[in-house]
């Protein structure tokens, strides 16, 4: 890995915050992980629907991994090794790793349902553990790229040049896996950062885009949590809310 620790030790020094273009994404990826994650430890393996529905969030979570990779390869990477050649590698390697787990994951959890009922807690319980190992993989793997990575693209990139780069990855995301980031991106971010991607998204994106986001977001705050957001936005405040 082309990292220089004296860069990392620069680049944490400097007063004024970068643009961090792993922290928001992140935080959507932590929360989903540990929801599912939770979700998959509480479900009840005799009730064939339960699992059906709870094999099911647990193949949107392996899906949206896999997205995500694809597209830190495309863009965060190939932004990487233009300017600082064999920077990504280890993460690299590391992200291969992870699509060999994300598949026996997703056979786990497609074979979970074609069980026997007596078979059904063990093969689930076996589900939940090799997911909370690939969960704790990658807890440890974002927090390389949100130092190391970070160091690399803050030297060599400017803010304008980074929000470029985010811009056209944003750009490369359909319209429906986008609303599913929203749902776990926006609810799990600070008010301050909830504010400002939500005013990016009514600035960049179609009106309706904006209001189905919103709707989106709606019942995953707390009514204080709201209020913070259309105020920070400048909306209409909305009947029945608790104002603080």
């Amino acid at each position: 890995m082309n990292i220089n620790p004296q860069e990392m030790q620069q680049v944490a020094a400097q007063e004024a915050p970068r643009l961090d273009l792993y922290a928001g994404i992140h935080k959507a990826l932590r929360a989903l992980m540990a929801d599912t994650l939770l979700a998959l430890g509480r479900a009840d393996t005799d009730d064939a629907l339960e699992l059906a529905r709870t094999s099911q969030r647990v193949m949107e979570l392996l899906d949206f991994c896999a997205s995500h990779l694809q597209h830190e390869n495309d863009f965060i990477h190939a932004a990487m090794e233009a300017r600082a050649p064999g920077a990504s590698e280890v993460i690299a390697h590391e992200h291969e790793e992870h699509e060999r787990h994300i598949g026996e994951l997703s056979g786990l959890a497609c074979a979970l349902l074609k069980l026997d009922a007596q078979q059904r807690a063990s093969a689930a319980l076996e589900l939940y553990r090799q997911l909370a190992l690939f969960i704790a993989a990658n807890f440890q793997h974002m927090h390389v790229e949100e130092t190391a990575h970070n160091a690399v693209l803050w030297s060599r990139y400017t803010d304008a040049e980074l929000a470029e780069l985010h811009a056209a990855l944003v750009a490369s995301i359909p319209p429906q896996e986008m609303m599913y980031v929203v749902r776990w991106l926006v609810p799990f971010m600070n008010p301050a950062e909830r504010i400002a991607m939500m005013a990016d998204m009514r600035a960049h994106a179609p009106a309706p885009a904006f209001a189905a986001a919103l709707d989106i977001v709606r019942p995953h705050l707390s009514d204080l949590e709201w209020v913070k957001l259309t105020r920070g936005l400048g909306l209409p405040a909305v009947p029945g809310l608790v104002h603080a």
